[in-house]
């Protein structure tokens, strides 16, 4: 079986095109060291999904603070978040009880005007890709 191919860190912007339920949406991806230009995308943004790398427990902390920036944000009040645990199938991770807790999850979810849906996957597997993309569905429906 060959190996996975290697993965990078978003370090800049990219924009991709789906068509779901008949609709054409444009996913903007922007990398973590993009925050600082984060709040000039929030006023064209209908939804957020909020990837966070869950084997890299040296910036779970810094992930949790870009989150509640990003929660706090007044134009992103009402939009629709899905919060993703990647990386689901490295050797070395937290369980998601433990990476909940450190991210305190339970805490944001109970003051956020959002609604907030949370799910685990792993983008080099393709586990869970599935999910998100009817999370994805189902804000276009609405």
């Amino acid at each position: 079986m060959p190996s996975p191919p290697a993965t990078l860190p978003t370090v800049g912007t990219n924009l991709t095109d789906l068509t779901l339920k008949k609709k054409k949406i444009t996913v903007r991806e922007l990398g973590g060291c993009m925050g600082p230009i984060w709040p000039s995308y929030f006023k064209d943004c209908t939804s957020i999904i909020f990837m966070v790398d869950s084997a890299n427990t040296a910036q779970i902390s810094s992930s949790c603070i870009q989150l509640l920036s990003v929660l706090s944000a007044e134009p992103l009040s009402n939009v629709s978040v899905l919060i993703v645990f990647n990386k689901r199938d490295m050797p070395c991770i937290m369980s998601l009880m433990e990476i909940k807790s450190l991210f305190r999850i339970d805490d944001i979810i109970a003051s956020a005007t959002q609604p907030i849906t949370i799910l685990e996957v792993s983008a080099r597997s393709g586990e869970g890709l599935k999910e998100v993309l009817s999370w994805l569905e189902s804000i276009i429906v609405k």
